[in-house]
């Protein structure tokens, strides 16, 4: 399997195809086999990329004691730049999208499109995010309820956790997806899980105004109100940014409703040039 060692880790990644390099930078406690059937279908178009990110899949743990965004977006500027891709169109899904929103904050002069799924602009946007990351759910009590389980019941744990604050089908009504991601959190040793939770709770609201390049946000249709807010705000901040809807999705959009979800990366794609 491919790897290749940048920030003094072995990174696994994928390319394949042609053209305009797309990249795809998937989620918290997921893979980069989320994006199969956007790896299918965008592969007769451009030369895609895919790689798991520092602590997760085949990529896996690493030696550094704390992660941050920063940490996130500076893996993703030295893979780009190992592999000789300088103007990528970005493609992120939750935290993915983060870590393209804050790798194209860094480099505003590089991505030649952002394409935005389920993406929040910060921990603490609004009034329901702060009760939940420093009220309900405040950063030592994460960290201590991760300590104390097993990976097993803390994976359990999130998924009635994410129920609890997000609602019964948030992450994806297809059971398929459902058992996909708590295969990849499995497998995730305790320690990583920690990190990438610590990285979470800093995670504050970039100078999104930077950002010049055309950016498409999505979003299912079955994402919480609260979502919607980030949109409002990644709208109001970046200058060529718009917004579609997924119908009869929810937060795994791309694999619950992959065709509509290529569908409107295609659109926009040919749109932006």
């Amino acid at each position: 399997m491919p790897h290749i060692r940048v920030n003094n880790l072995d990174h696994y990644y994928e390319q394949t195809g042609q053209g305009a390099v797309l990249v795809f930078v998937h989620g918290a406690f997921a893979d980069a086999r989320i994006w199969e059937p956007q790896w299918k279908h965008f592969s007769t178009k451009y030369q895609l990329l895919r790689y798991d990110l520092r602590g997760h899949g085949r990529t896996g743990a690493s030696d550094l004691a704390h992660y941050s965004m920063a940490t996130y977006a500076d893996d993703l500027s030295a893979l780009l730049d190992a592999l000789a891709i300088r103007s990528p169109i970005l493609c992120g899904l939750s935290w993915g999208g983060s870590i393209a929103q804050a790798f194209a904050v860094r480099n505003p002069e590089r991505p030649r499109a952002l394409i935005l799924a389920g993406t929040a602009v910060s921990i603490d946007l609004t009034m329901l995010d702060k009760l939940l990351c420093y009220v309900m759910f405040p950063r030592w009590m994460m960290s201590l309820t991760i300590r104390m389980m097993s990976v097993e019941n803390f994976t359990r744990f999130s998924f009635r956790l994410a129920r609890l604050t997000r609602g019964k089908h948030w992450l994806s009504r297809d059971e398929n997806a459902q058992a996909y991601l708590e295969q990849c959190m499995l497998r995730m040793e305790k320690s990583e899980y920690l990190k990438i939770w610590n990285a979470m709770y800093g995670f504050h609201t970039l100078p999104l105004e930077k950002i010049t390049c055309p950016t498409l946000i999505l979003n299912g249709e079955f994402e919480p109100k609260n979502t919607f807010r980030h949109t409002e705000e990644i709208l109001r901040r970046i200058p060529q940014a718009k917004a579609r809807i997924i119908p009869c999705a929810s937060h795994a959009m791309n694999l619950e409703q992959a065709e509509t979800f290529n569908n409107f990366v295609d659109a926009f794609l040919d749109g932006a040039g």
